[in-house]
């Protein structure tokens, strides 16, 4: 899969009107079984550190030393290898590797928007070294994991050995029905912003419900609550919370889907440049913490051929408002940005080819 989208945003630093264009997402997927079904792997190779190596104009979006751009993510995506048997009604599985930690939602890679949501850090982690169990029995999903809690410091980065799995995870969710499943998860993830394990640990609660069927109009639907509190010995610090809302409907012509958050977002000293903050953070403050709220609308056509490609040509636009929750502060939007409210337009077309997967971090005995 690849898309390659153009982006108009402003205002941006310094009341800038930002006009970029990219090849985003670029990623190869494989899954392959063995052993009657029972062994199992799954690989992601990811190409954003070649094509996205400045970040992709997404206002709001942080994490990994990128601001108001969203980062680029580790040429190995995923890569993961495990068992997963069967007994009657029970499912399990024991999976080891680099991917998606069980906690939070789904990778918003895989959800009907171009552009990531603001709190892609608070509800999601990815690209962990792991271990991860999960057993099945009905529509009850139990998961548990210990993984690396640092996050990467470059697309060629590795999880650090030195960190031996010293964070942990646990999720569980319920399906009343093929098309509905609720889902809660914790985390507690050692110093994931400083390699070297002297930063905040950080507190994760995440709670959704989600609806996916493949026909009707209304195919898809999230609601989502997460909070990360950041602690220092054993007190909490700071503490961020969002909240979001997103759907997908269908029609004969193509699909229209809706997304609205209201994410926390802290505010960390900038580098050289206004679109990246110092990594390791030099100390446990931050400057600020701002709130986001955004609005996103987007529009897909139908696909069409292209040789042995799907096509589906988009447009999407997104309001966002930013206010600074804690005052003083030393970044304050509306001195910032020159104005609390930004615009962001963009259009592209997405293509893939081969069978898609559906969902990226469910393994083996998860749904």
């Amino acid at each position: 899969m690849v898309t390659g989208v153009a982006t108009r945003a402003w205002p941006l630093v310094a009341r800038a009107r930002v006009t970029e264009g990219y090849v985003t997402q670029p990623v190869i997927m494989a899954a392959a079984r063995g052993a009657g079904g029972r062994l199992r792997t799954y690989a992601a190779i990811d190409f954003e550190g070649a094509t996205l190596r400045r970040g992709e104009i997404t206002p709001g979006g942080y994490g990994e030393g990128y601001v108001d751009r969203r980062h680029p993510h580790t040429w190995v995506h995923e890569v993961m290898a495990g068992v997963a048997a069967q007994a009657g009604q029970l499912r399990w599985s024991l999976f080891g590797g680099k991917g998606f930690v069980p906690f939070g939602s789904d990778d918003p890679m895989m959800r009907p928007f171009v552009k990531y949501p603001v709190n892609h850090h608070l509800s999601q982690l990815l690209e962990r070294a792991m271990v991860t169990a999960a057993v099945r029995a009905g529509g009850f999903t139990f998961e548990g994991s210990r993984f690396n809690g640092d996050e990467p410091e470059g697309t060629g980065d590795w999880p650090n050995a030195d960190r031996h799995l010293d964070s942990w995870s646990a999720r569980t969710s319920f399906a009343p029905s093929p098309a509905v499943e609720l889902s809660a998860s914790v985390a507690r993830v050692r110093s994931p912003e400083d390699a070297g394990g002297f930063g905040l640990d950080h507190h994760k609660r995440h709670a959704a419900v989600r609806f996916r069927r493949p026909s009707g109009v209304l195919r898809y639907a999230l609601i989502e609550l997460s909070r990360t509190g950041e602690f220092a010995g054993g007190r909490e610090a700071y503490a961020f919370r969002s909240a979001l809302a997103e759907g997908e409907a269908h029609f004969a012509r193509g699909a229209l889907a809706l997304r609205v958050e209201r994410t926390d977002r802290p505010e960390e000293q900038r580098a050289a440049t206004p679109y990246r903050s110092i990594r390791p953070l030099l100390d446990f403050g931050i400057l600020g913490i701002t709130r986001w709220d955004v609005v996103t609308a987007h529009a897909e056509g139908r696909a069409v051929s292209l040789l042995r490609l799907r096509a589906r040509p988009f447009v999407e636009a997104a309001h966002h408002r930013a206010k600074a929750r804690l005052r003083p502060t030393a970044i304050d939007p509306a001195e910032w940005y020159g104005s609390t409210r930004i615009w962001m337009l963009s259009a592209g077309v997405r293509l893939d080819a081969g069978v898609m997967r559906p969902r990226m971090g469910f393994y083996g005995g998860a749904p």
